[in-house]
């Protein structure tokens, strides 16, 4: 290819909205352009490299035995009432209607679709089991789209689906796609993790686990434990309690600002509930400020809607609630933090003030808060708090739980040790849906006895273009990003210092032929271009290879550079003959 017909527009400078560093170098170096808020153009280089990816995640679907199909974007909205997730799904669901006024959703995802197909053409166990795939795009109204492809709202994914007649079936399933996932991601050159996980919107009956690419950029925690391989994303993560706790605090002598009220029932003499005037004090670590004791001695109270109903979470001040985990205990459907239209009709609740002590709501209260012996709260009263808080006697302990994330000094639940807290981009995602699908909307086969039975079904995601995007993250460097040779827009780069210089051209035009023949792709700068320009963007776009042909030319002398050389600390271009350079491309690639 040549480099003078290509569309790269490289650039100088990141475009303000790149807010990342793989993103950056995505858009500085004419890969990708940004049409909408989360909506982008792949330009050649960036398709290619896109192109390549879906070759390795292709290759390794079919090698899993699994079969390509592609599935409608528009889905009718009937089917997402089939399964109940018309309503639940929420405002990321891109909903439409044509002009007959039928409604329609772009699909962020197909288990409805293919439910749909099953039902209508598997009948029989004889047909099962079997594993569809697809290559598309997808859609998603994300809120706020953030780091370029990796949070986008529309976007390409590898969507699986599998049916089977037991759960058996399933599993071996599912032990097949987790280890084509583990090929997948080390053929891109990925450092990844694999991770328990909870199953959100899509749901399920059965395991699910995330596959974890390391980034400081991620917008998950994974919790490791480096002892025993314990892994899980924070969301789903389990832990054994910190030694820490707190132990009587808030009970300095009451200064002029304290007043002191009347002893609550069943506390020991000389334990009294103390009143402490709080003005404009509303956050948990103002709070630690004003009283002069740490986080761990308060009572955090939070307050969401669960399927409409207003409820309250105790965690203490330096831990967070697990919405996740609420949203189980509760038994919801839909769980959101309440806001000012929630509590419109609650003048007492004030944010910033809220406690336990009197509210009249249903309470879960995380486990942590109900060991506190002492602790700090809101007293639901603007500007007022409460000190020498006692649990089971000020506030009753009617309904305690784990309802928070684990945090830096908690045990691994298997082991014990000390938990590490890493970020991650979550590229794959694999569930066991069972019969979640396939029950709600009525497909069966008849198995051996002739019993009508509903197929278990498993599901097996993986982001195509936030795959492009995690590599990115994690080969960005100082000048761009350093491609791994499998998934290159190009293997080589060749560049002549000019290409109206006779030599330079034909050894140039020489190389190329050769590396073709040998397999590689080659992309040549043939551009009326200064050096430096030639250089620069040589090193935005990132090629494994760049050979540099100059006035060694006649003698057939090249320089050779590459990332396996930069690697290793060499020079960034070491010199060659044309011949050592094609057989240098044959070793290092």
């Amino acid at each position: 290819m040549r480099q003078s017909e290509m569309l790269v527009p490289t650039l100088r400078e990141a475009p303000a909205e790149a807010d990342a560093a793989g993103h950056r170098w995505l858009l500085r170096s004419g890969m990708i352009r940004q049409l909408a808020a989360g909506i982008y153009s792949y330009l050649p280089l960036g398709r290619r490299i896109l192109l390549n990816v879906e070759r390795i995640v292709r290759e390794e679907m079919d090698r899993a035995g699994c079969q390509e199909v592609l599935l409608p974007i528009m889905q009718p909205a009937e089917l997402w009432e089939e399964s109940g997730r018309y309503t639940q799904y929420g405002p990321e669901l891109m909903r439409l209607k044509d002009r007959h006024a039928r409604e329609f959703a772009l699909g962020p995802t197909h288990e409805e679709v293919v439910t749909a197909l099953a039902r209508d053409e598997v009948n029989s166990y004889r047909k099962l089991p079997f594993t569809l795939y697809q290559i598309g795009t997808k859609f998603r109204d994300e809120r706020r789209p953030r780091f370029g492809l990796l949070r986008g709202r529309e976007f390409i994914m590898k969507d699986a689906y599998s049916f089977a007649s037991d759960w058996e079936e399933l599993d071996h399933t599912y032990q097949a796609m987790n280890t084509a996932y583990s090929r997948i991601l080390e053929r891109c050159g990925l450092e990844y993790i694999r991770v328990e996980a909870d199953a959100g919107t899509i749901g399920g009956q059965g395991e699910t686990h995330e596959f974890m690419a390391l980034a400081d950029v991620g917008e998950d925690t994974i919790v490791t434990c480096k002892h025993c391989g314990y892994a899980a994303n924070l969301e789903k993560a389990g832990y054994q309690t910190s030694k820490s706790s707190a132990k009587n605090p808030g009970q300095a002598e009451a200064s002029a600002d304290l007043k002191t009220v009347d002893k609550a029932d069943g506390k020991a003499e000389g334990e009294t509930l103390v009143r402490i005037q709080t003005p404009g004090v509303r956050t948990i670590n103002e709070l630690s400020a004003f009283v002069g004791e740490d986080a761990q001695h308060m009572i955090k109270t939070l307050l969401y809607q669960a399927d409409g109903q207003l409820v309250a979470a105790l965690v203490r001040g330096d831990h967070e609630v697990n919405d996740i985990a609420l949203k189980q205990v509760l038994g919801a459907e839909e769980l959101i933090l309440a806001d000012e239209t929630a509590l419109a009709g609650h003048p007492k609740l004030t944010v910033g003030f809220l406690g336990p002590i009197g509210l009249d709501l249903p309470i879960v209260i995380d486990a942590d808060v109900a060991a506190m012996e002492h602790a700090i709260t809101g007293a639901n009263e603007v500007d007022v708090h409460y000190s020498n808080v006692v649990q089971g006697i000020d506030f009753a302990l009617d309904k305690v739980d784990r309802i928070r994330f684990a945090a830096e000094g908690d045990g691994c639940p298997t082991c014990g040790e000390s938990l590490v807290f890493t970020k991650g981009i979550e590229v794959g995602h694999i569930f066991k849906l069972g019969t979640k699908y396939s029950d709600a909307m009525g497909a069966s086969f008849l198995d051996r006895n002739g019993r009508q039975c509903a197929p278990v079904m498993g599901c097996y995601g993986i982001g195509v273009s936030r795959l492009m995007a995690a590599i990115a993250e994690q080969y960005a460097g100082e000048d761009g990003i350093r491609w791994p040779s499998a998934i290159a827009p190009y293997h080589v780069h060749l560049i002549p210092m000019s290409w109206k210089d006779e030599q330079q051209r034909e050894l140039a035009l020489e190389l190329e032929q050769q590396l073709l023949d040998a397999g590689y792709s080659v992309l040549v700068d043939d551009r009326d271009e200064r050096p430096g320009v030639k250089f620069k963007d040589s090193e935005l776009i990132g090629l494994p290879v760049q050979i540099v042909i100059g006035r060694g030319a006649a003698e057939g002398q090249v320089e050779f550079g590459s990332h396996v050389l930069a690697a290793q600390g060499e020079s960034k271009r070491i010199s060659l003959s044309a011949q050592e350079a094609v057989s240098q491309v044959k070793e290092q690639l």
